[in-house]
């Protein structure tokens, strides 16, 4: 039985994130179908806050013997590269021989901690934020360590077509996954809305992009729904927004102080989406814990969701984990374009659009048609993203280039 450390990335710091912990346990409970003896081992970041912080580590332990990982989940926390490794959920001794005995490590996490990175007999990096993961190494606002093998989610990255560096690594392309038997197909409410679960504005100053060129430009959430703001009245239906929202006076006034654009707070936008006819709701009280995201999106009609701007402009052909919940679980997407794809399918089950025209097409069309559509949308994610397949094509590959 091979055993697999898995490193995934602020898991356990960001309690409130319940769409954030299923990125990892597809691939978590993948391995453990294969066979695998598989060991959750993250970084815990502090918040200052002792109180939060405990809430923070309980909830994971809790989530983690839920989801039968107990005993088998670690922490590690460092102040500075100067100081020793400290371990939460198990004793040194006991995290050492397990990295020892490791057959290799799926790193997600970028700032994985070089010391603990050269334990490992085997690595590999795992890309889930492909274009913007090779920007962020162009740029040097990334150091990333080196590892054995590097794979990525994007379909695009390390091609001649691609509109970004590869960096030079030699990446190994794969399929984000979805595990089937996790995301069961359960019958659609009739009254259900196309929702989504999504950020707004990244941190507290927002998330810019270089665009290659001297300059920046805004990668928020927040833009690209705007653009389709008059959806909901030209296609005579409310759509629902489970946002990342911060409607507090202090982050209002903060807003307004260092205001750019249009944009004067998340209080402001709230009101601007439900005047336009859109249904907007806190993503932390509906989705905030695993089960609680599964259950919003099993009773959700299908998926309307926009990528980040920095999808169209480097044509990743991205498509999110969230999109592959929803149609494992029988729920038709409507979901932005974001580049050419050799594999994605378009008009069956699954839709891309560019323009508020062809939103609006596409969601009448699953209306018309709405058992087919459901039908297809579990098929493309049993056909193209069914996690057991794709983790066992990476464990191949990572046992094959050891032997090599």
């Amino acid at each position: 039985m091979s055993t697999i450390v898995v490193s995934p990335t602020n898991v356990a710091t960001y309690p409130d994130g319940g769409g954030h912990f299923w990125v990892y346990m597809q691939y978590v409970a993948a391995l453990r179908k294969l066979g695998c003896e598989v060991i959750w081992l993250e970084r815990f970041y502090s918040t200052g806050d002792p109180a939060r912080d405990e809430f923070a580590l309980r909830t994971f332990f809790e989530r983690m013997h839920r989801f039968g990982m107990a005993g088998k989940a670690m922490l590690y926390t460092s102040a500075g590269t100067d100081s020793s490794l400290q371990y939460i959920g198990a004793e040194a001794a006991v995290v050492e021989s397990t990295v020892a005995r490791a057959d290799l490590l799926l790193n997600f996490h970028y700032g994985i901690d070089p010391r603990l990175l050269a334990r490992f007999r085997r690595t590999a990096l795992v890309d889930i934020d492909p274009g913007l993961l090779q920007l962020w190494i162009a740029s040097g606002q990334i150091v990333v360590p080196a590892h054995d093998l590097y794979f990525t989610t994007g379909e695009t990255v390390g091609t001649p077509g691609a509109a970004f560096s590869d960096c030079g690594l030699p990446w190994r392309r794969i399929r984000p996954g979805v595990d089937l038997d996790l995301w069961p197909v359960v019958p659609a409410p009739r009254d259900g809305y196309f929702t989504t679960i999504s950020s707004w504005i990244g941190g507290v100053d927002g998330e810019w992009i270089t665009d290659g060129a001297g300059g920046f430009y805004d990668n928020n959430k927040r833009v690209s729904f705007l653009r389709f703001l008059e959806l909901p009245r030209v296609a005579g239906r409310t759509l629902e927004l489970a946002l990342c929202l911060d409607e507090s006076a202090e982050s209002e006034a903060r807003a307004l102080r260092n205001a750019y654009g249009d944009y004067r707070g998340d209080p402001a936008d709230r009101r601007l989406l439900e005047q336009n006819g859109w249904r907007v709701t806190r993503a932390h009280e509906q989705t905030g814990s695993p089960d609680a995201y599964q259950r919003y999106i099993q009773g959700s009609r299908g998926e309307f969701s926009c990528a980040k701007p920095s999808c169209m402009a480097l044509r990743n052909a991205w498509i999110s984990d969230r999109t592959l919940c929803y149609l494992a679980t029988g729920r038709p997407a409507v979901v932005q374009d974001t580049g050419p794809s050799s594999y994605l399918p378009n008009g069956e089950g699954l839709f891309r659009f560019s323009t508020l025209e062809e939103a609006a097409q596409a969601l009448a069309a699953v209306d018309a048609d709405y058992e087919r559509h459901a039908r297809a949308a579990r098929e493309i994610a049993a056909t193209w993203f069914d996690s057991s397949r794709i983790v066992a094509d990476m464990l191949n590959q990572a046992m094959a280039s050891r032997a090599a």
